[in-house]
């Protein structure tokens, strides 16, 4: 009987999978999230985090308001803290601002009908207030990513008294264009089937959506990490981002329907007919200055959806700062490293303190013209 030959390709290819799997076998956890903090605030499932750097309290305070970060709903906020040599948390602390971070949990059943307008005129308005109380001033920074970004910017139209600046990243605000696969099929889902069906949305099925935009994509992720997984650090990095990837929580079903038919299927918010609370929002009670973060090639937010906040707001002093990078990548990728945080900490503190009556004084001037 003839013997037969292996390709040298798929020799190579089992010898890197059999290294993978006793590499994998030495793993028991994947830290995330390490920086220092203290919750100050909680109610339920959610929590305020204030952040401290190691060296607290000694570098040069750069801005004077504190930040507050809002992250999504359907991903974890670490991904801002996903590692020590990347997050933008820590940067932001070593440039010398002040930052808290709302942390959303994890929902249970319980929580299927918690609406749009409780996470931003519930619990975002009572983070705002914790921290106006807990340091005795009137206003705070707005810093959203994606989802809490549009989150974010509703809050600044519903509250403008209380932000101080607003500054948005990779966040969806015209959702009515027709580039990337997940606007497009928001715009077709039965969102009402299935909030009816699930109560609350999965993480399973919200998982299986965003890998479905890109579903080589992860293939070939798995194929390149059996190259570095005999080397720790690197190996380390690639779980720390797969954890995330998979520890979603799932989405209350009431302000999931709300999000989808409202924003993603009507585009109320740019044509001024979302409603919260008896409430319409308007972009242009957005008065303080804004800082418009883009990620050039974010496949999951079009930067064309992003640009449009520029168009709506009230404010004359608004910015749009683009990365080069996709949606994750403007966080965690090395270039981004250089060019966010100090481009955030650069912008506030320019707006640090006289920004509100500023742009006030030129509203006035506006109007009266």
């Amino acid at each position: 009987m003839q013997a037969v030959s292996i390709p040298e390709h798929i020799i190579t290819v089992h010898h890197q999978l059999v290294q993978s799997l006793n590499a994998l076998q030495e793993v028991h956890d994947v830290p995330v999230g390490l920086s220092e903090k203290e919750c100050v605030w909680e109610d339920g499932h959610v929590r305020l985090y204030r952040f401290w750097h190691k060296a607290h309290g000694k570098q040069e305070q750069r801005v004077r308001i504190p930040i507050l970060l809002v992250y999504a709903l359907v991903n974890r906020p670490y991904m801002l803290d996903l590692q020590p040599d990347r997050s933008l948390v820590q940067q932001l602390l070593r440039l010398g601002a002040d930052v808290y971070m709302i942390d959303w949990g994890y929902p249970s059943r319980f929580d299927r009908y918690v609406t749009l307008d409780d996470y931003i005129s519930g619990f975002i308005d009572d983070a705002v207030e914790v921290i106006r109380q807990h340091r005795n001033i009137s206003t705070v920074n707005l810093v959203g990513v994606c989802q809490g970004g549009t989150f974010s910017v509703i809050y600044a139209a519903l509250f403008p008294h209380k932000v101080q600046n607003l500054v948005t990243i990779a966040t969806p605000i015209d959702f009515s264009v027709h580039e990337g696969l997940l606007f497009e099929w928001a715009k077709e889902i039965d969102v009402h089937a299935m909030v009816d069906a699930f109560g609350i949305i999965p993480a399973e099925v919200l998982n299986a959506g965003f890998i479905m935009l890109k579903p080589f994509a992860r293939l070939q992720k798995y194929m390149s990490a059996l190259s570095i997984m005999h080397d720790r650090e690197k190996r380390m990095n690639f779980l720390r981002m797969e954890q995330w990837i998979f520890d979603s929580p799932g989405q209350p079903g009431e302000c999931y329907r709300q999000f989808i038919s409202d924003l993603y299927q009507q585009n109320s918010l740019v044509r001024g007919m979302l409603r919260l609370g008896g409430r319409v929002v308007r972009l242009a009670n957005i008065s303080m200055p804004v800082l418009n973060v883009i990620a050039t090639e974010d496949h999951i937010v079009p930067p064309r959806s992003s640009r449009a906040l520029n168009k709506y707001v009230g404010t004359e002093d608004k910015e749009i700062y683009e990365i080069q990078g996709g949606h994750i990548g403007i966080f965690v990728g090395s270039k981004a490293q250089q060019q966010l945080a100090p481009k955030v900490i650069e912008w506030l503190s320019c707006r640090d303190g006289e920004s509100r009556s500023i742009a006030r004084r030129k509203k006035r001037r506006s109007t009266r013209r």
